[in-house]
């Protein structure tokens, strides 16, 4: 029986409708920047491509598995960076599959001798999928067989299933970053129009159709370890200590701790908090070799879930593309998030 309870849960919450949808959020936010703020769009000279991957709570039927692509340029004569963003959301084993595609732009302005800014846009589509068939709803269970008859049978449900199975929705945003050499912060707002993912249509329901507004704050600092290397542009032993804090609805999410760097070999802790709820811990261990970088990171729940969840693991590949000597020598703080 208790391998129905996440396919029942979902299935509520789908037609229900009572739960504001909320955007994932990869415990590598620095390995996915795009998705965190338009502003990081040509953050590296040449091109950089990230890949993302993450199992969440692989115990609970493997409760949620996102996928993540991205590429961006900077364009030096136009002051500008140019990039794309791609993610799959997977959520019960392809009952409920959510699908983005974002183009990006960024504009950098120097605001003094070794203060800048970025102005980031983004637009693109977003398209949830839910798969019908897979859904199992109260009305369908048995206390004694499960889903089905003692011969086999699926018990039908009274459920009506929507006209269509699939939307698609507009979905625009921007952010600002404003960084130095040492410091930097952020701040960016997702899904300003409001995109509209809804299935079922019930106009005098009055519960709020459009995907909620996500606003998040972000900000870190780059710190040498080596005396001889501070002040220099290419330190290789550094922490990154960094926060990331998102509210979407009333849902909101905190992220903060540190990655150190020595020479080829990284490793991090961090802490999540959900709301008023522990969440996890962080554990990321990486290396990068020339423009190469890949790392590993596992989430270990300290919430209620931490018997049942199995945690969440994470893998990303970051590749730099076509790095000549401006892109060795980039005087900022944001080693950590290429």
């Amino acid at each position: 029986m208790k391998r129905y309870l996440w396919l029942v849960f979902l299935g509520c919450s789908i037609l229900g409708l009572e739960t504001a949808a909320q955007d994932p959020v990869f415990s590598q936010f620095y390995a996915a920047p795009l998705q965190i703020n338009p502003a990081f769009t040509g953050n590296s000279h040449g091109g950089m491509m990230a890949i993302n991957y993450r199992n969440q709570w692989p115990s609970i039927n493997q409760a949620y598995v996102t996928y993540a692509l991205s590429y961006d340029q900077y364009v030096p004569s136009l002051n500008s960076g140019f990039g794309v963003f791609a993610l799959a959301d997977d959520a019960g084993r392809g009952v409920f599959r959510t699908y983005n595609l974002t183009g990006l732009y960024s504009y950098r302005v120097q605001l003094g001798r070794e203060l800048y800014a970025r102005l980031g846009v983004e637009a693109g589509f977003i398209s949830p999928t839910l798969d019908w068939s897979k859904l199992i709803f109260l009305d369908q269970i048995d206390p004694e067989f499960g889903y089905t008859t003692p011969g086999g049978v699926p018990i039908p449900s009274n459920e009506i299933e929507p006209d269509q199975l699939t939307t698609l929705a507009l979905d625009i945003g921007a952010g600002l970053l404003v960084y130095s050499r040492q410091f930097y912060g952020g701040v960016s707002l997702k899904h300003v129009n409001g995109p509209d993912l809804g299935f079922i249509e019930n106009p005098t329901s009055g519960i709020e159709r459009g995907l909620p507004l996500r606003i998040t704050l972000h900000g870190g600092a780059e710190i040498p370890l080596d005396r001889q290397f501070y002040g220099k542009k290419n330190s290789r032993s550094y922490l990154s200590p960094a926060f990331l804090f998102v509210k979407q609805g009333a849902f909101t999410q905190l992220n903060i701790g540190t990655m150190a760097t020595f020479g080829p070999v990284m490793g991090g802790l961090w802490y999540r908090q959900a709301g008023r709820n522990p969440d996890a811990i962080i554990f990321a261990l990486g290396t990068r070799y020339e423009q190469f970088k890949i790392t590993y990171s596992y989430d270990f729940t300290v919430s209620k879930l931490y018997s049942a969840s199995g945690g969440s693991h994470e893998i990303s590949f970051v590749m730099q593309l076509n790095q000549g000597k401006e892109g060795i020598d980039i005087s900022d703080c944001f080693q950590l998030y290429r």
